[in-house]
Parts: C-alpha cells; structure tokens; sequence
C-alpha cells in the first residue's frame, strides 16, 4: 500500500486552471514519474505557492494522495531559472522542452534517467547560445532516453521521428523553430 502523503522534487511541465481559484499541474518528479497534482486555492492573490509552481521551475513539494488527483500541500522553489526568463528565444525553448516531455510521457511512469535529463537541458539553456543545437541534441536525447531511438544511431530528422512517435505536432514547435533560428 503506498503512503497517504509523499514528498519528491520535480519540474512543473504545465498548468491549467481549475474552478474558481484552483489550478491543475503536470509534474515531472524524480522518484514518481510524471504526476498531475491539484494546487487548492493558488490563483488567490494571497496564496503563498503561487510563485513557486511557474512552468519549468524545479520544485520541491509535498502531496497527499486523493481519490482522483493527488493534492500538493507545500511547495518550494528550488530553481526558477531566471537567467531563461529574461530571454524570449530561452523561454520559448524551455516551453517547448517542457511539452516534448509531457508528450513523451505516461503518468505515474518512474523515469529517474529522464528527470535527470531535463535538468541537465534546463541548465545548459541558461548560457548556452546556440539553441539550434541545443534543441536537436534534447530531441535525440529524449527519444534515446525513452528507447524510441537506438543509443548510437544517427538521426538526420529528430523533428520527423518526434512527431511519429508523439502522433501529433507539438504545438510550441513553430515557435521553438522560429526563436531558435
């Protein structure tokens, strides 16, 4: 039986607004997988997880398992990756990382390997400068990582092979391509 209540670390991947003050986030964690988890009441003004829970920032946080969504009860900034906020093209790539991963991947799925790759990405985006690169090498990255894509093996078209596997187009895609030109 698992736990009523679990800590972890994790990377927010997406948010959504859920009834009048409530919001809904993807998480991407270390030692669970990716979780969706309910934030009560951080759309009010005086919520103080508010900040802490921004798209692609590394957090650490405590959740209490619930019939349905699981609740996160505290959350704590461990990096807001600021240097990337203060670019637009790093922005629109950090967003476009953060959707590849939540279109590559399964709730509850553990994927220590992973987590530990989206870190290393959001790390190198901070001062790196030819994003270009940096997109295509976390494509191929991310899909050798999941065994979508032999380890070793070149791929001419990383954007081809993600758009196979993921059966769509990722929407941030046009403007990750287009920033990063």
């Amino acid at each position: 039986m698992k736990p009523k209540t679990f800590s972890d670390e994790g990377i927010v991947l997406a948010r959504r607004n859920y009834s009048e003050a409530d919001r809904i986030l993807s998480v991407l964690s270390k030692n669970h997988g990716r979780l969706s988890l309910i934030a009560k009441g951080v759309r009010k003004p005086s919520s103080k997880k508010r900040g802490h829970i921004e798209v692609f920032s590394k957090i650490r946080f405590q959740a209490v398992r619930g019939r349905g969504l699981d609740l996160i009860t505290e959350a704590e900034s461990l990096d807001n990756f600021s240097e990337v906020r203060h670019n637009l093209k790093k922005v629109a790539l950090a967003y476009y990382f953060m959707e590849v991963v939540g279109r590559t991947t399964h709730e509850n799925e553990k994927h220590i390997e992973l987590y530990s790759l989206v870190c290393k990405y959001l790390e190198l985006l901070k001062t790196e400068v030819k994003l270009r690169n940096l997109r295509n090498k976390f494509v191929i990255e991310i899909l050798t990582t999941q065994g979508f894509w032999p380890k070793g093996k070149i791929l001419l078209n990383p954007d081809a092979k993600l758009e196979e596997v993921t059966e769509r187009k990722i929407n941030s895609f046009r403007v990750g391509k287009k920033l990063t030109s």
